[in-house]
């Protein structure tokens, strides 16, 4: 009886482990790589490489998820002295510890084999992308400034995909200036959803902006972050040349950044879920959207 009920287990816990990883959450890096991926195809020949796509969609979850699931598996007693993640999986026992470490080696395995069937130059870069996603949960314990850590982690995405689709350096300038858009977006963002966990920080000894120089200090930091980000967003679109149908789009993300830090105070913290999940997820559609439109419709990228 119980070897036929094994196979019954085994869809909750890849459940339970996709929980844990929050497997939805790569909405907030996925449409920027492949925003930095078309506009590489669109400099380099105007046509959409579909294989391209699909090796950088997989190497973006892989990476994710690793990184993911490394942070969990570090942080899990971190985790259980606060009352915001004492549910997390890994502190509930939803996920053992053992299921949680072969999920990540089989998402670092997937990652990799990804960036070697894109190029060799991703293949040698890909231990050098993985470098911030295994910092990153140390940085709470000697910095305070985790979030630039995360952010570095983050803008490795578009810079990656850029290079998968082109395999060289040359040329690479607008990737670049996207991707310290998109860590300093994420990078601001962190800042905020880290204002929820300020004291409970300080109680246990971990390190952050706001557990350290207060809520309002991280929130006009953030607000600073994210004004260069919408700066940096300006100038790539220029440098590539999207016209009206992008500026639509920055002109709600505009209307998107502002809500978000209207709707948190150092005195208001309820609405952070609002302002990280709904903002944010609506910041990179949006854009990834409408950069589509203007790739397709004014610059003539073909299929």
């Amino acid at each position: 009886m119980a070897v036929l009920d094994a196979p019954a287990e085994r869809p909750g816990r890849v459940k339970s482990f996709l929980r844990l990883v929050t497997i939805e959450h790569s909405v907030f890096a996925l449409p920027f790589g492949y925003l930095s991926a078309l506009t590489a195809m669109q400099v380099h020949g105007g046509h959409v490489r579909w294989l391209d796509l699909l090796w950088i969609t997989v190497a973006m979850v892989g990476a994710r998820t690793f990184a993911m699931a490394a942070n969990r598996i570090l942080d899990r007693r971190i985790d259980a002295r606060n009352p915001r993640t004492a549910g997390r999986e890994l502190v509930t026992g939803a996920v053992s510890v053992r299921t949680a470490w072969t999920g990540a080696v089989v998402a670092l395995v997937v990652f990799l084999a990804a960036a070697a069937l894109l190029n060799p130059l991703c293949l040698a870069l890909a231990p050098l992308a993985v470098v911030p996603l295994v910092v990153y949960p140390y940085g709470k314990r000697f910095t305070n400034w985790p979030h630039a850590i995360l952010g570095i982690a983050q803008a490795v995405g578009p810079v990656g995909a850029w290079l998968a689709v082109t395999g060289t350096f040359e040329g690479s300038g607008p990737a670049w200036l996207l991707g310290a858009a998109v860590g300093l977006w994420i990078g601001g963002f962190d800042l905020i959803y880290a204002c929820q966990d300020a004291e409970i920080d300080r109680q246990i000894g971990v390190h952050s902006v706001p557990a350290r120089y207060g809520l309002r200090f991280a929130l006009h930091a953030s607000t600073v972050a994210h004004v260069v980000t919408f700066a940096l967003f300006l100038w790539f679109g220029a440098l590539v040349g999207f016209g009206w149908l992008w500026w639509i789009g920055l002109a709600l993300t505009a209307v998107a950044f502002a809500y978000q830090h209207l709707v948190v105070s150092p005195t208001d913290l309820s609405k952070v879920n609002r302002a990280f999940f709904t903002a944010n997820g609506f910041v990179g559609i949006v854009l990834f959207a409408f950069a589509l439109l203007d790739l397709v419709v004014r610059l003539g990228l073909r299929p």
